[in-house]
């Protein structure tokens, strides 16, 4: 397309930290028995009692997905003859309500054979915070662009071009500590999570057209 004028083109960048809105972690029950009946019997029933405690878990509990199962032998390093079976099955769980958040867990890690890895923060993928940057990103662009225009004497006239060259914000692991309750006290053991700030960032680039710039 054919542009009268002068042009300016500019990249409009904007960065954001904002709590996250989902978190997530992965509860994986295990087996191992010399009879393979007795191994996917008893990571059957470790695997229901996972299933109990998401169900008591009430409205904290977003969303639970099954994931890996696997049953295998253990072999002797000579030979084929199998001396155990092993089988696990791991579950992601996510999880809207943090103050719910590390009970959950450490319930879950109370159980026999149970491996819980996480959590993991996330946003939604429909949050308004990736749309409230974008609209940032822009209109840093647009500033951009009308402080060079005004360098110059002139003013921006026309938007020629807008493009999308934002990356996606990146995932961010938790900080756990232990605080003190449990032990000694007959209590159970309390877990304290530190929801860790999502970074959200976009950037355009961006070209318009401006008036005659005044450079005597």
């Amino acid at each position: 397309m054919a542009v009268d004028g002068p042009v300016v083109q500019v990249r409009g960048e904007a960065y954001r930290e904002v709590p996250p809105e989902l978190a997530r972690f992965a509860v994986t029950a295990t087996a191992r028995d010399r009879d393979r009946e007795a191994t996917l019997t008893r990571l059957a029933e470790r695997a229901a009692a996972v299933r109990v405690l998401l169900d008591g878990s009430g409205p904290a509990v977003a969303r639970r997905e099954t994931g890996d199962l696997r049953v295998w032998p253990e072999t002797r390093r000579s030979g084929e003859r199998v001396v155990a079976w092993h089988g696990s099955v791991s579950t992601t769980v996510t999880v809207t309500d943090f103050t719910a958040l590390g009970e959950l867990m450490l319930r879950l890690a109370d159980q026999d054979q149970v491996e819980v890895a996480g959590p993991w923060w996330e946003l939604r993928p429909d949050s308004p915070a990736h749309r409230e940057a974008r609209h940032a990103a822009i209109t840093d662009a647009l500033v951009r662009a009308r402080e060079y225009a005004e360098a110059l004497g002139a003013r921006v006239t026309a938007l020629i071009e807008l493009a999308d060259a934002g990356p996606a914000e990146r995932p961010m692991f938790a900080r756990a500590a232990f605080a003190p309750g449990g032990g000694a006290g007959g209590g159970p053991p309390e877990l304290e999570l530190d929801p860790q700030p999502q970074t959200v960032q976009a950037a355009v680039q961006a070209r318009f057209t401006i008036s005659d710039p005044v450079l005597g």
